[in-house]
């Protein structure tokens, strides 16, 4: 039992999955000492992934009438990689910060989602490389199939932009193993120093 809120442990458990509107939500963490680290409703995660899928339905009508293969197989590799670069900028980098700060609070100690409710899992889905990931490859794939000519050019920059990164993180990776190697090598003026 909480102390002195004459509310069992079970029945605290109990209200929080019931999970109630955010005020009342708030107001039973006050009360009861507890907080609910997601203010959310399953609805709003329904609510995103409807959105996708509504989406992706309308992505599948307008390949109907694409022909045959409206996006061939050897193209799953170079829309992965845009895919890649195209998550990894939206919810990593700087550049992209404005499109996250209605949703996501970013601090020397990292991010976290803003609000609650819909906002709030639109903040954690920002924050996620996959998440953004897949909304990223849907669009993508939709602008491959709507406009092919621009989706081309759109995948070949983000592809060689993803083909970049991997260069500088493998470059960095051997340099630090490098610098690490010769640290350790006996005699070096690094491990004398």
């Amino acid at each position: 039992m909480f102390p002195d809120s004459g509310i069992s442990n079970h029945r605290l458990f109990e209200a929080i999955d019931e999970r109630p509107p955010g005020r009342a939500r708030r107001a039973l963490a006050t009360v009861s000492g507890v907080t609910d680290e997601r203010p959310t409703n399953p609805s709003d995660y329904a609510a995103l992934s409807a959105g996708w899928g509504a989406l992706m339905g309308a992505l599948l009508v307008a390949a109907r009438d694409k022909g045959e293969e409206p996006v061939r197989a050897a193209e799953t590799l170079p829309i992965g990689l845009a895919t890649f670069a195209l998550a990894k900028m939206v919810s990593k980098e700087k550049v992209d910060a404005w499109v996250r700060e209605p949703f996501v609070e970013e601090t020397p100690h990292g991010r976290r989602p803003k609000g609650d409710g819909m906002r709030y899992v639109i903040g954690e889905m920002l924050t996620c490389t996959r998440c953004v990931g897949v909304w990223s490859a849907l669009g993508l794939v939709a602008l491959r199939v709507l406009r092919p000519r621009e989706a081309r050019v759109v995948t070949a920059v983000l592809g060689a932009s993803a083909v970049n990164d991997t260069a500088q993180a493998g470059f960095a990776w051997l340099t630090a193993r490098s610098n690490h190697a010769q640290w350790r090598e006996p005699g070096s003026t690094a491990a004398a120093g």
